[in-house]
């Protein structure tokens, strides 16, 4: 199999560009890049650069609000993802990174939200088959959770705002699924299921709901095997200030204590970090997914590009099921993320640069999910993962054609509609914006068909999730996971 393009951006932002160029692949690898002195008509508007990776993503083939999880804060919308209908895994998943394919994801870290939990050996059954039929790359987080479910802290004042009806409901949903020997267990059984495309990874779900000795457990298990860890981290300043009131020495600092802190770890969201929290984790090497899309919607704030920067930490990009238009645009997500970090580091000479941007999109966060496999670039012996753009869209208003502004235009413009080809282990997995590995429009039909089944079989109590919704609001306006039951709204950890 071959590929012919017009440039090839092997190290795009690092390398000058390659000119025509015939890109030869042969067992999911690229085995050699022939410079063409005669290059086809119908590549002459093509590039081809790494594809990008997704660093933190959920894997819900229905979007959040088509069943009815509007955008608010973190924690007032966490209720209302129990609107969301218990489907068939398979078409879940597969619906996801299809839609994920198309907006140019090649390998995409799946954080799993357990629809039953007593059948997570089934959803991620359904999972493995979909990472292998649509044909990404996919890291699957095992959950482990057991605290603080509903809100941080104790229940009783949460308890004060709602009927006492409700209060047997809330206690139920407090109440850990499954031991942490089952979740061990389930490890092992989850990853006799992996394939080149499927790789198993622990998933404590954050810091706020997975106690200590879970957590302890974990760090020494991914010592022991060398499996990565991933986990949300200070995504809402209400989870900074629990965790200032919970840990006086500081969170992360005892998290190191306990050996979790290392290069095998990706932490999503981190918007709440300090400069301490950022050099210790750059010092650890530890990778952030930084969710920008999902930030906005979910009001949690912006990252901390600056600290980032100044400490040298290592971050990738994630969707986390939230893009800003519901499009899955990796592409646009890019943009988004390289004109904020462009506004937060002004007058800094600089110290973020085009090639930058890429190696955190196409290396570290492609790392957080494959580990160091020589992806993320273009280069002989390395994984064919290509991204191939046609860029007649992007050139269309262009007076002069100037060869060292041409990465600089495709950061301003592409989007998911550009894509000519997306190929994932040197398979072609997109063609002209179309997923060609499964027929996407017949299993996003057949998960609206199993999802308005599985609604009629069992209704959402949609006054009792809104009934929570409101008791969590007036829950934290009053105060309630703070030091002397405060909320920490209004603390000293800025976004930077």
């Amino acid at each position: 199999m071959h590929v012919d393009v017009a440039q090839v951006f092997a190290r795009p932002g690092v390398d000058a560009p390659l000119g025509p160029s015939r890109l030869h692949l042969d067992a999911g690898r690229i085995v050699r890049i022939e410079a063409l002195a005669d290059l086809p008509t119908a590549a002459r508007h093509h590039v081809a650069l790494p594809a990008p990776a997704d660093a933190h993503d959920h894997g819900r083939g229905l979007r959040t609000l088509a069943f009815g999880a509007r955008d608010q804060s973190l924690e007032t919308w966490l209720p209302e993802l129990a609107f969301e209908p218990r489907v068939d895994p398979y078409l879940r998943a597969a619906v996801a990174f299809a839609r994920m394919a198309e907006g140019g994801i090649a390998a995409a870290n799946h954080c799993h939200n357990t629809q039953d939990s007593q059948a997570l050996l089934k959803e991620a059954e359904g999972v493995a088959r979909a990472a292998r039929d649509v044909g990404l790359r996919i890291g699957f987080a095992v959950p482990f959770a057991g605290r603080n479910g509903v809100v941080y802290g104790p229940l009783e004042p949460l308890l004060a705002h709602l009927p006492a009806a409700d209060h047997a409901r809330v206690h139920a949903m407090r109440q850990p699924t499954r031991t942490l020997q089952q979740n061990f267990a389930l490890v092992e059984e989850i990853a006799q299921l992996e394939h080149e495309g499927f790789r198993v990874q622990y998933g404590p779900v954050g810091p706020q709901w997975v106690d200590d000795e879970a957590m302890a457990a974990i760090a020494l298990a991914s010592a022991d095997t060398g499996r990565r860890v991933h986990m949300h981290l200070f995504e809402t300043q209400r989870q900074r200030a629990w965790a200032d009131a919970h840990y006086p020495r500081g969170l992360l600092r005892h998290l190191d204590g306990i050996g979790l802190l290392s290069p095998r770890l990706t932490v999503a969201h981190a918007v709440w970090l300090d400069d301490d929290d950022c050099g210790l984790l750059a010092e650890r090497g530890v990778t952030v997914s930084a969710n920008v899309s999902s930030n906005l919607r979910l009001r949690t704030g912006l990252p901390p590009w600056r600290r980032y920067l100044d400490a040298g930490l290592r971050f990738g990009l994630g969707l986390d099921g939230m893009s800003l238009d519901d499009d899955e645009d990796m592409l646009r997500e890019m943009r988004l993320a390289w004109h904020q970090l462009q506004t937060a580091d002004a007058g800094s000479d600089e110290r973020f640069a085009l090639g930058d941007l890429f190696r955190a999109v196409c290396v570290h966060g492609r790392q957080s999910i494959t580990g160091a496999d020589g992806g993320g670039e273009l280069a002989t012996g390395a994984p064919a993962d290509i991204l191939v753009l046609d860029t007649r869209r992007l050139s269309r208003d262009v007076l002069a054609e100037a060869p060292d502004h041409r990465l600089e235009r495709l950061i301003a413009r592409m989007t998911k509609r550009d894509i000519h080809r997306l190929i994932v282990g040197g398979r072609s997995v997109v063609h002209d914006a179309r997923c060609q590995s499964v027929d996407l429009p017949a299993l996003e039909a057949a998960l609206t068909a199993d999802a308005e089944a599985a609604w009629q079989r069992q209704p959402p109590d949609a006054p009792a999730i809104e009934r929570l919704r409101v008791a969590v609001r007036a829950h934290y306006r009053c105060g309630g996971c703070g030091p002397g039951g405060q909320s920490g709204e209004g603390g000293s950890h800025g976004r930077g």
